[in-house]
């Protein structure tokens, strides 16, 4: 007979004989009775007038009794702890049981009390257990401290069962090494500010060598905790990366995406040159297809950690286009997912066999799949230049098997095509304006009509087709009604003398008639402009419109590197960061990327994206706009206009490194510390006495001041409505400051200025609002000095020095873009010391080593280093080598980097030599052109 029986009862007067039976002297009843309280307690009965009955049958030898009699204490103790009490004494005994699995047990149950009270006369067992010569105890004893700790953190600290914690890291079983790193990373977790896991090279090897032989879960444990670990160099990344690799043949799902978690994050680490890379990338390939063969809820988990790695390293799975194409009974979750990562797997080489899968989706039963497989048609044709005209004749089959939610999908992306290819495929709009009335959505409806307001000109009944759209204004969604205001005053311009009715009556319904503000704004800002300037009407509404990107759905580069930090956990599902559905999460991200033996173009030191190919001149900027009209409202939030010059010796070459290359994981993370004393010499070494208490030269800021280039224009007046702006930058006493003078060239009064600079390679902002203390009448020029700091946001423009600004009076907003010198930003602190000179020179590889010629310079040595010295280019050491006198110079840019020199000079050589060695070696064609600039003026 089975256990059923024990829950079948149901008499009354059952606790009574319960308890006569616990009491019983036989072992066998006590063991039933004990089942029969277990399950009444399973079906909810409350059998805890039983407690002390039930604790009286812990003294036992039978282990199947003591485990029932330990589950009941785990369910009643908190709702009885005094009662709990009394079984403290068996604990105590029990977990110096001669049977290691009882020794166990107690302890996996003392962890489970979660009685306050109880907890302090734990510790004394718990200590023992720790140090228990059987793995077995070890490893529950080490998961019973992170339970402890979260009943009473304090206690668990002032037993010191954290440091026995640490220790477990080097115990000689994998089992135990693994959950005393699960303990520890739990209890890191809840206390982010506590560096538990001080993870080094030694403890790492520890944690790798048990990885081979632990349990499925321990191993990842394990790899969670490298995850997190940050090698000190690409070697010993490659190392981690070789020693994990094999996890990605297991057979448990969530060790390989662990395992593919640590192998990306130290990827991140390794130059692309390496040969190994290559082997990495083609290791990681076929453990993701594996598992897309489990079920379909793991395929889901799969495919959207797939989707991730796909959109940071596609060359992972870009031969692997097959095992995305989507299976008849693939559940509509999955097939939505391998969709996108199709899209993303894209290219000229595969576009043929996508376009063909594609076009087969497109005639399935499922809707919304149908939906998205049209639209990913239109996506390809962006993404593949190539593929756009198939695409194209593609979506046209699809038009013509007239099912209505198939048509509209292509019409909405068709208007995408246009966007991106100009005319190119305007042949099609014939073939749209015939389906017009069949569209009943409003995205497609409103693609419609932008088609149409457009293209206007090359429909004949333009006016008809939108005059049709007008009828029922006011049933329309508010996208339609925008997109309907918009193309009907596009209308207006190209054909003002058929369609000035239809133009009155559309901004009548849009002011008059309507109650939603965005359309009433649209509307009057329309009507203003057709009023008073039809010329600017036209210059706005029917402007050159920038072409559309090819991938608008890509995660932000900051958000993905953070959630590659997360795969395999619920935040790489959602395709969100933890914080934004958990409480109290570390934000983490990848490691920087390794400049020693990468060309600095590649591509993923390069920004992605627009900041890449940074225009000249500042773009019309929405934001920048926004801020700019409400710029005198107050200073800048900043801090004061002082050299922001980090302190901290220790990192030297660290810092704004990565930002100026533009990779690495957090991009947006680095603010160099404001510095709010003078900056001192921090570089001079200590021990070289008297002889530098009079090198004042080296000290704060020398009084010479750097040297300051004299002032250009760089805003004519014909440009900027009569506004002439010149100016030129200096650095005085550790404070940067931009010397404008701004000069009136019209015939009105100017006022109210402002000034705004767009984000910057250094982060270079204006530390003080613009003053110009009177209005500036015509032919007058007033001289001014803005401060300026290096606070400000940070992007890597091309060329690395050019400066955006935006300047607004009264009468408008005028852009203009600069190239500042990079002397500005020699900080005052740029002089290191000898050793520290010899050992940077050294560690920095010698491909990032650039040599330049200085032509035509008659100055001696000692002429040259004063000079230089002026503008904080400090020289440690000088040398004569045969003849020549070689100097051997440091400086320090505010974001951190440090740029070392040697500067040969020949007394009957004009020319000098000069070699830069730089961690960020495209910084050093600026310093070059610095060096140009302050000597030979």
């Amino acid at each position: 007979m089975t256990d059923s029986k024990y829950f079948t009862t149901t008499k009354k007067g059952e606790i009574f004989e319960l308890k006569a039976e616990l009491n019983s002297d036989k072992k066998e009843k006590k063991k039933e009775a004990v089942k029969k309280v277990i399950a009444s307690m399973t079906v909810g009965k409350d059998v805890s007038a039983l407690f002390p009955d039930v604790v009286n049958c812990m003294q036992t030898d039978n282990l199947e009794l003591k485990k029932l009699v330990y589950l009941y204490l785990m369910n009643y103790a908190k709702s009885q702890p005094d009662m709990a009490i009394m079984a403290v004494n068996t604990f105590v005994k029990d977990c110096e049981d001669p049977n290691p699995l009882i020794r166990a047990l107690a302890v996996r149950t003392m962890g489970c009390i979660r009685v306050d009270k109880i907890t302090e006369y734990l510790c004394e067992p718990l200590r023992k257990c720790l140090k228990d010569e059987d793995p077995y105890v070890r490893k529950t004893a080490a998961v019973c401290v992170a339970k402890l700790h979260d009943i009473n953190a304090q206690l668990v600290e002032d037993q010191g069962f954290l440091d026995t914690l640490k220790d477990l890291i080097s115990d000689s079983n994998p089992m135990v090494v693994a959950n005393a790193v699960a303990a520890l990373s739990e209890i890191a977790e809840s206390h982010p500010s506590s560096n538990l896991l001080d993870l080094n090279p030694q403890s790492i090897n520890k944690l790798l060598t048990a990885l081979n032989e632990c349990t499925e879960w321990g191993q990842i444990f394990i790899l969670d905790c490298l995850a997190n670990y940050m090698p000190k160099d690409d070697r010993e990344a490659q190392s981690i990366c070789e020693r994990v690799t094999p996890r990605l043949s297991h057979a448990n799902s969530a060790v390989v995406l662990s395992a593919v978690k640590v192998l990306m994050k130290f990827m991140e680490m390794l130059s692309k040159d390496l040969d190994y890379y290559g082997t990495l990338l083609k290791k990681l390939a076929p453990p993701l297809v594996t598992l897309l063969s489990a079920e379909p809820e793991l395929q889901y988990v799969a495919l959207r950690n797939i989707n991730l790695i796909v959109q940071k390293r596609p060359e992972i799975l870009k031969h692997e286009m097959k095992v995305f194409f989507v299976k008849y009974n693939d559940p509509i979750y999955v097939k939505l997912e391998k969709l996108d990562i199709m899209i993303r797997l894209a290219s000229q080489a595969n576009i043929a066999q996508v376009l063909a899968e594609l076009k087969e989706y497109a005639t399935e039963v499922d809707v919304d799949f149908v939906r998205k497989a049209v639209r990913a048609i239109g996506r390809c044709a962006i993404k593949v230049e190539q593929s756009a005209e198939r695409c194209v004749s593609t979506l046209l089959d699809l038009i013509q098997t007239k099912v209505n939610y198939v048509v509209q999908e292509a019409i909405v992306v068709i208007k995408d095509i246009f966007r991106k290819y100009p005319n190119k495929y305007e042949s099609v709009i014939a073939t749209l304006c015939e389906n017009l009335d069949s569209l009943d959505e409003p995205e497609a409806r409103a693609a419609m009509i932008w088609i149409v307001g457009e293209y206007a000109e090359r429909i004949d009944n333009a006016d008809e087709l939108l005059e049709s759209f007008l009828e029922g204004f006011h049933d329309e969604s508010t996208q339609v009604q925008l997109q309907l205001l918009t193309a009907i005053v596009k209308l207006f311009l190209k054909k003002p003398t058929e369609t000035q009715e239809l133009v009155q009556q559309v901004l009548s319904l849009a002011t008059q008639d309507s109650d939603n503000p965005d359309l009433r704004d649209r509307g009057y800002i329309y009507w203003r402009l057709l009023s008073t300037d039809p010329v600017a009407a036209k210059e706005v509404v029917l402007a050159e419109k920038p072409l559309i990107s090819e991938e608008t759905d890509l995660i932000e580069p900051t958000l993905l590197d953070e959630l590659i930090c997360y795969i395999g956990t619920l935040a790489s599902v959602y395709h969100k960061p933890p914080s934004a559905f958990v409480e109290g999460v570390v934000h983490k991200s990848l490691p920087p990327r390794t400049v020693s033996s990468e060309s600095v173009e590649s591509p993923d030191t390069a920004p992605s994206g627009p900041a890449a190919d940074q225009p000249s001149v500042i773009p019309t900027q929405g934001d920048l706009l926004g801020d700019l009209l409400n710029l005198d409202l107050g200073p800048p939030v900043s801090g004061p206009p002082m050299a922001t010059v980090q302190m901290g010796a220790v990192d030297l070459l660290g810092g704004g490194l990565d930002i100026l290359m533009g990779g690495g994981g957090s991009s947006g993370s680095f603010t160099p510390a404001p510095s709010t004393t003078a900056p001192t010499n921090v570089g001079a070494p200590l021990d070289s006495g008297l002889g530098d208490l009079f090198d004042l030269t080296g000290g704060v800021g020398t009084l010479s001041g750097s040297y300051v280039a004299p002032k250009t224009v760089w805003l004519p007046a014909m440009k900027a409505k009569g506004l002439e702006i010149s100016g030129t930058f200096s650095r005085q006493v550790g404070s940067i400051s931009m010397d404008l003078v701004l000069t009136n060239k019209a015939l009105q009064v100017m006022s109210d200025f402002a000034i705004q600079f767009n984000r910057n390679s250094f982060g270079l902002a204006p530390a003080a609002p613009l003053q110009v203390h009177a209005p500036l009448a015509p032919n007058q020029s007033v001289e001014i000095s803005l401060p300026l700091n290096t606070v400000g946001s940070v992007m890597k423009m091309d060329p690395l020095n050019n400066l955006q600004v935006a300047v607004k009076n009264n009468i408008d907003v005028f852009y203009f873009s600069t190239l500042y010198p990079l002397h500005i930003l020699f900080v005052e602190d740029g002089k290191m010391e000898r050793q520290m000179f010899l050992a940077t020179w050294k560690d920095i590889p010698n491909e990032n080593e650039t040599q330049f010629q200085i032509k035509d310079c008659s100055l001696n040595a000692d002429a040259v280093s004063s000079k230089l010295q002026g503008s904080n280019i400090f020289t440690i050491a000088k040398r004569n080598v045969e003849g020549q006198d070689m100097l051997y110079q440091s400086l320090k840019l505010t974001n951190g980097i440090w740029v070392l020199a040697e500067l040969r000079i020949q007394p009957s050589n004009p020319s000098f030599t000069l070699s830069l060695k730089c961690r960020a070696p495209e910084v050093s064609q600026y310093i070059y052109q610095a060096y140009e600039t302050i000597l030979k003026n």
